[in-house]
């Protein structure tokens, strides 16, 4: 058996059993804490990213170091706040 007819029944059947979970809990009053936990478990899985690669191999992927001197440019103050007066007597009181 092949690689991908494992990946396909066992796709088909997670699938299965989570439909079951859904339908029962939509359609029998006595569904309970289990049908729930499939419910919410194959719906927790389908959140998670499952095309994802590596931050070197993404198209316009920013390098880390790029990142950090941003950060540190941001964090270095550039001007004093508020600005200084060359006259600080004359401002109002």
């Amino acid at each position: 058996m092949s690689v991908r007819v494992v990946r396909w029944a066992a796709a088909l059947g997670l699938g299965a059993l989570w439909w079951w979970a859904v339908l029962r809990l939509a359609l029998v009053p006595d569904a309970g804490v289990l049908e729930g936990a499939v419910a919410a478990g194959g719906w927790g899985l389908s959140l998670l990213p499952v095309h994802c690669v590596p931050k070197t191999r993404a198209a316009g992927a920013v390098d880390a170091q790029r990142w950090a001197e941003a950060w540190r440019a941001a964090a270095r103050p550039t001007t004093a706040w508020p600005p200084r007066h060359s006259d600080a007597g004359s401002g109002p009181s």
